[in-house]
C-alpha cells in the first residue's frame, strides 16, 4: 500500500490551522530524486540506478538475447541519462519512464551496430575464403591483409587469426584464450575497422 505524507500549513492572520494537504510519499520521493537529479547530484544518479537498473538490463537482454551487451547498454543508458539530465523533462514523463525511453532507444542502436559489424564480417569473411582459394586475386590485397594483421597486438592478432583462419566463433575464441567473451568481440570489432579502414584508404589512392 502507497504511504502518504500529511502536511499542515498555518494561517498566521487568523491564528488557526488549516486543512491538512496530504500528498502520496511516493509523488514526494519522486520529486525529490527528480530535483536532486536535475540538479546534478551525483548521489541521485546512484539512487536511480539502483532503482532502475534491473528494469533497463531486463528490457535490453530481452530485446538483444546477449548479457553482455545488456550490461553494456545499461551502462551507456545512464550515462546518457546523466548528461542529458538538463533535457528530462518532468512535466512529461516520470523518471523512469524517461530512462525507459532511452534505453529503446539504445537498444534500437546495438541492433543496427551488430548489424553493421555482421556485414563487415561477412565482407571480410568472404574476402578471405575467397583469397585462400582464388590464384587470381591480386597478391597485394593479401600482403596488406597480412601486414595488417601484423600491426596489432599480439592478442587481437591471435583473435583475428582464430576468427577468420580457424573460423571460430566468439564464443570458441573466447574459451580457447580464456578471455571474456566481450573482449573477444571488443577486439574483433577493432581489427574490423582499422582493416575496413586500411581498405577504403587503398581504394581511394587508386
Amino acid at each position: 500500500m502507497t504511504g502518504r505524507r500529511t502536511t499542515t500549513s498555518t494561517d498566521l492572520s487568523a491564528g488557526r490551522r488549516r486543512t491538512p494537504v496530504t500528498v502520496p510519499i511516493d509523488d514526494v520521493d519522486h520529486l525529490r530524486l527528480v530535483a536532486a537529479f536535475r540538479a546534478g547530484d551525483e548521489r541521485a544518479l546512484a539512487e536511480a540506478y539502483a532503482r532502475w537498473s534491473s528494469l533497463v538490463y531486463t528490457i535490453a537482454v530481452r530485446s538483444l538475447g546477449d548479457p553482455g551487451e545488456a550490461e553494456d547498454v545499461t551502462q551507456t543508458v545512464f550515462i546518457a541519462a546523466w548528461r542529458g539530465r538538463d533535457n528530462y523533462d518532468p512535466a512529461r514523463a516520470r523518471l523512469p519512464a524517461w530512462i525507459v525511453g532511452i534505453t529503446r532507444h539504445t537498444v534500437a542502436d546495438t541492433h543496427e551496430a551488430r548489424s553493421r559489424r555482421r556485414r563487415i564480417e561477412q565482407a571480410v569473411a568472404g574476402e578471405l575464403r575467397t583469397t585462400s582459394v582464388d590464384d587470381s586475386v591480386d597478391v597485394a590485397d593479401r600482403v596488406m591483409f597480412a601486414e595488417e594483421l601484423q600491426r596489432l597486438a599480439p592478442v587481437p592478432q591471435r583473435v583475428m587469426q582464430l576468427a577468420f583462419y580457424a573460423d571460430l566463433t566468439h564464443a570458441q575464441i573466447a574459451s580457447m584464450l580464456d578471455l571474456p567473451l566481450g573482449t573477444v568481440k571488443s577486439h574483433i570489432r577493432r581489427s574490423l575497422g582499422r582493416l575496413r579502414a586500411r581498405l577504403e584508404a587503398d581504394d581511394d589512392a587508386y
